[in-house]
């Protein structure tokens, strides 16, 4: 899996929430709330050949990791986040 397609979503300045590939130095697309932004790169994801999500918080810190199928997780996630 190439780590170039994976895609983060965080807050911009303005208060909108960006979703930008890793390998992008311009977000994809703005949305009004974080979970737009999600269901937006959920897609992108999937569309592509899945990858890996990962979502920043108000605070910029890592909020939740993801990956998206069909890309191979070599270590599932053994929560119940997703």
């Amino acid at each position: 899996m190439s780590k170039d397609r994976d895609r983060t979503v965080y807050r911009r300045p303005d208060g909108k929430w960006a979703n930008k590939r890793n390998d992008s130095s311009r977000a994809s697309n703005v949305h009004d709330t974080q979970k737009a932004a999600e269901n937006a790169a959920r897609r992108m994801l999937r569309h592509q050949g899945g990858g890996e999500l990962t979502t920043m918080g108000r605070n910029g810190r890592i909020r939740s990791k993801d990956t998206i199928q069909p890309g191979a997780d070599p270590y599932p996630p053994r929560d119940t986040e997703h």
